[in-house]
């Protein structure tokens, strides 16, 4: 199963783009599940280690609902908007909420595929930042990141929306990287699935 999460706060251009994206992945064949933050009661992580000792978070908000697809998703795509050069606050809080599986079992995450998208309201508007951290927590918990490649995708999917789904849905150079992204995305999915990298086989 492909996870899909959006990590806007508004149901506009983002959850649009992840949507398509995993529209395209269902159509060869791939299970998916959404999960957006739009909506969710979705607090942020204290640091408190009630997790590390209790193996479960303390905080019984919406992103109870999101660890078992987590747990259960051989891909995750993370798609944000920029704010400020980086991801939400809202994404940022499901990554360090994440911890509270990491704390019940290390290898939750382990050779589980994942990739990025961003967009962004200028055409350099911190899509590359907000990807290196997404990229980020995928690496710190064993993941593989993957991205479309040289050429137009180097770190993942950007898209540049000029403040308006219109004109991004008009973002064929976004949508070409996307492309590509899924491209290689679906093809390590498929080599982890061969290899039973994991276990579900």
């Amino acid at each position: 199963m492909i996870l899909g999460i959006c990590g806007s706060p508004r149901q506009k251009t983002t959850e649009y783009i992840l949507k398509e994206a995993l529209s395209l992945l269902e159509k060869a064949g791939f299970k998916t599940e959404f999960f957006t933050v739009r909506g969710k009661d979705v607090k942020f992580c204290n640091h408190c280690d009630y997790c590390i000792k209790n193996y479960e978070c303390i905080i019984k908000d919406d992103i109870q609902v999101l660890y078992p697809l987590l747990r259960e998703a051989n891909g995750i795509i993370m798609a944000t908007p920029v704010y400020n050069g980086g991801v939400t606050a809202q994404l940022k809080a499901v990554m360090d909420r994440s911890r509270a599986l990491a704390a019940s079992n290390p290898e939750v995450f382990k050779y589980k595929i994942g990739m990025a998208i961003a967009v962004g309201g200028d055409r350099i508007g911190g899509q590359e930042l907000a990807i290196q951290q997404i990229t980020t927590f995928y690496i710190l918990n064993g993941m593989i990141p993957v991205s479309g490649g040289p050429f137009g995708a180097n770190l993942g999917a950007t898209f540049w929306s000029k403040d308006t789904l219109e004109d991004a849905m008009r973002d064929k150079e976004g949508f070409r990287n996307l492309r590509k992204t899924l491209k290689r995305f679906s093809e390590f999915l498929k080599k982890a699935e061969a290899y039973n990298l994991n276990g579900k086989q």
